[in-house]
């Protein structure tokens, strides 16, 4: 589990330099694909999964 946690903040780190700097190249897209499944494999999936999914829901609550 170390060594995935230590893939993710490498990762997640990689994405914000990328968002930064403006320029989002084919290799960071790859990179963020890569978080993408390292965060489904990981301890976190669950969480994240519903979290998404609340946030949804209160997103097709809100009438205009």
């Amino acid at each position: 589990m170390a060594i995935s946690i230590s893939v993710i903040l490498l990762l997640v780190t990689l994405i914000v330099i990328f968002l930064r700097s403006g320029k989002l190249k084919l290799s960071h897209a790859i990179v963020c694909g890569l978080l993408g499944f390292y965060l489904a494999g990981s301890s976190l999936a669950p969480d994240i999964h519903h979290g998404l999914a609340n946030a949804a829901e209160v997103v097709s609550s809100v009438r205009p």
